[in-house]
């Protein structure tokens, strides 16, 4: 089925966590697809340098720095729209692989601010916008940890439950409405910065996560379902895509070659 054109009313997808990785993959292909895209971070640099290269390219893009925790800079940055036609819930992100019993209150805070309070934010503020398109596509990004767990993970593990059960629930609530949600729970993504900024910068740890594994997905891979769903016509609600490496069959059980 070819990708459709997003109609006049619906152009704007707004992509938070656009700095890099998944949120930088999917803000160009989304743009390719003929949006117009707003990215969101709080690295004012690298998305200002994105924007830079979509717009090289041919397409439109605007950065615009945002703590998608920051409840009132969520409040007025929404204020800069009438209408959009998608929302990119990808700010997020994992801190340490503690067991319960050690692991840090704050950065399970953290991650929740982030992965959970951060697209509530987001969602309620620009919910009415999307609404108002006839057309509009909620997009979480959550993880295969938010449908199952493994030792180690549990505080980013209850953060992306969160984030799955958020969604799962939305799309309860606004059925009837001309607003799709849609999951998006990637497995095994090789990404610059995920696994560094786990483990604090430690490259040795990040290294393990992905030793012996062919080939992890790649965060183009993850943008490129992304900007599939979206583009399916607008009756056509991909409720939840679980995407995985071949590698990989569950969160506890990957092929590692020796």
């Amino acid at each position: 089925m070819a990708t459709a054109v997003p109609p006049a009313a619906s152009r704007i997808a707004v992509v938070t966590g656009a700095s890099s990785g998944i949120g930088a993959a999917t803000a160009r292909r989304l743009a390719e697809a003929g949006y117009r895209v707003v990215l969101t971070a709080r690295r004012k640099d690298r998305i200002e340098a994105l924007a830079e290269e979509i717009t090289a390219a041919g397409h439109q893009s605007t950065a615009y720095p945002l703590d998608v925790t920051d409840r009132a800079a969520v409040d007025e940055f929404a204020t800069a729209f009438r209408t959009i036609g998608v929302l990119v819930n990808n700010a997020g992100g994992a801190l340490g692989a503690d067991p319960v019993a050690t692991g840090d209150p704050e950065q399970w805070r953290t991650m929740y601010e982030t992965n959970v309070l951060g697209t509530l934010h987001l969602t309620q503020a620009l919910l009415p916008k999307l609404d108002a398109s006839g057309d509009g596509t909620v997009v979480v990004v959550t993880s295969t940890a938010g449908h199952a767990t493994y030792e180690g993970g549990a505080g980013y593990v209850a953060a992306k439950h969160g984030a799955h059960v958020l969604a799962e629930t939305l799309r309860l609530e606004i059925v009837g409405r001309p607003v799709r949600v849609i999951e998006i729970a990637p497995g095994m993504v090789r990404t610059e910065e995920f696994a560094l900024t786990r483990f604090g910068g430690d490259t040795e740890k990040a290294a393990k996560v992905y030793q012996g594994v062919a080939e992890p997905l790649t965060a183009d891979d993850v943008a490129d379902t992304i900007t599939w769903a979206v583009t399916r016509p607008p009756h056509v609600n991909i409720d939840l895509l679980v995407v995985r490496p071949r590698a990989q069959a569950s969160n506890t059980k990957v092929h590692r070659e020796s």
